[in-house]
């Protein structure tokens, strides 16, 4: 809760400043002081538009257009401070805040969180008793946050009472009640898209945890989205960078909807099993995304893999590649891992009627394909295996029959003739390749894939 202590204390000083001005006069001629002073205090440079007094409904000041940091790294539409009449003679003086409209940047939550962590004895003698943010905006480098509204209790020595956190539509609610060193936490959502990574829909979601000075631990998180469920744990911590691990078990959810969060044109529909362990350590917040490493098995039960049909490509032998279609299965099985934004599919099985495959496939961080199915289609009691290369991007996939299948089955229907010839030749070719040949790589396939395109 660093942060909050930074918030805190950077209202207190703004505050200090506009109540140590006369209330009655005009304030406007005091603008260049008041900057002055609090960029000298913040360390930041500080703008601000407009001073304003009024009396009702209760006396206070109105701060308007504050800009801090050369590049605006936190901007504030307007602070007002109502001062507690009682405690203008004395020291402290007690004062609520109301912050409309501020946004927040990853500088401007690095510049707050060295603040918070400095010594209060450097503090002005002014104590915030409340803090109202309405419609605040959090725009980070893992993703924007916002608006959403505010409510903070302090006690005497500036430490949160009750912070709730919520967006005006009422969508997300979230509770932090401090029990001395450790901050029970608990959020409630309905209808409500994840701000940060893939813009998941969430119909319901329910966190419970705790957080210390070093960590949050979120023993039970439960979300119901697009017909199914996902539950486990996650823990975060801070202390000498960023960590993070969590376990989860994912039940019946429909992948078209995930899938087209990686990419408009291609898409896998079907209920989707999975049991994923999530891991990153990151130095600082906008490291974490590329540090984000994701391992699951999977199952997806009765699907369609659109824009790529196996059956086909394994049939027709066609040299420049098959793309375009769908497959139909009734499992696609396999792991996952997740890593640097790239994906590894490994020990995948598609089982549909005729046809069976089983291969690896990679997708880059650029959305290129690279890997191998090995395709077997069923007809007139006869199976026939077809290695197939995989290329091409996620939007538009190439598979393509492997060099040596393609050259068995040309010199097979040279020497049978069509059917039975290139059957056989293309079987040699594969063993050929399979028993004295180096198997293409993907960098290979990639490269004879462009070569057989132009």
């Amino acid at each position: 809760m660093r942060w909050i202590k930074g918030v805190v204390v950077a209202l207190a000083l703004l505050a200090a400043l506009a109540l140590a001005l006369p209330l009655l006069f005009p304030l406007d001629s005091y603008i260049p002081r008041i900057e002055q002073e609090a960029a000298a205090r913040l360390r930041q440079p500080v703008s601000i538009r407009a001073l304003r007094v009024a009396l009702l409904p209760r006396p206070h000041v109105t701060v308007e257009g504050i800009r801090v940091g050369a590049d605006s790294a936190i901007s504030v539409g307007a602070l007002r401070v109502f001062p507690h009449l009682a405690s203008l003679a004395s020291a402290p003086r007690v004062i609520d805040v109301q912050v409309d409209s501020p946004v927040l940047s990853q500088k401007g939550l690095a510049a707050l969180s060295a603040l918070g962590g400095g010594p209060s004895s450097g503090a002005p003698p002014v104590r915030v008793e409340s803090v109202r943010l309405d419609n605040a905006l959090a725009n980070l480098n893992a993703g924007h946050f916002g608006p959403f509204n505010a409510r903070l209790k302090l006690d005497q020595a500036g430490r949160p009472l009750e912070i709730n956190i919520g967006t005006p539509d009422g969508k997300l609610k979230a509770t932090v009640t401090p029990g001395g060193s450790v901050q029970l936490i608990t959020v409630t959502a309905t209808g409500w898209t994840l701000p940060a990574g893939p813009a998941l829909l969430l119909d319901e979601l329910a966190v419970k945890g705790t957080a210390t000075a070093d960590e949050a631990v979120f023993d039970t998180i439960s979300a119901k989205l697009y017909g199914g469920s996902v539950t486990g744990r996650l823990k975060v911590g801070w202390q000498k960078g960023l960590r993070l691990n969590g376990q989860f078990d994912v039940q019946r959810v429909e992948t078209r909807h995930v899938a087209a969060l990686l990419s408009p044109k291609t898409h896998v529909s079907g209920q989707l099993f999975a049991k994923p362990v999530i891991s990153a350590a990151a130095a600082s917040p906008e490291q974490l995304a590329g540090a984000l490493r994701v391992e699951s098995p999977f199952r997806i039960h009765n699907g369609v893999i659109h824009g790529v049909d196996v059956q086909q490509a394994a049939t027709s032998l066609i040299k420049q590649g098959s793309s375009g279609g769908e497959t139909r299965f009734e499992e696609l099985s396999g792991r996952v891992v997740m890593e640097r934004e790239a994906f590894h599919f490994t020990g995948l099985q598609v089982a549909s009627g005729v046809l069976a495959a089983d291969g690896n496939v990679d997708i880059s961080p650029k959305k290129e394909l690279g890997g191998r199915i090995n395709a077997k289609v069923k007809a007139l009691g006869v199976s026939t295996g077809v290695p197939l290369n995989v290329s091409g991007t996620l939007d538009h996939p190439l598979l393509l029959p492997t060099g040596a299948y393609l050259a068995g089955a040309a010199v097979g229907t040279a020497v049978m003739g069509p059917g039975l010839g290139t059957t056989m030749g293309a079987k040699v070719g594969d063993w050929a390749e399979s028993l004295f040949g180096k198997k293409e790589t993907d960098k290979d396939a990639g490269k004879r894939a462009k070569k057989s395109g132009k």
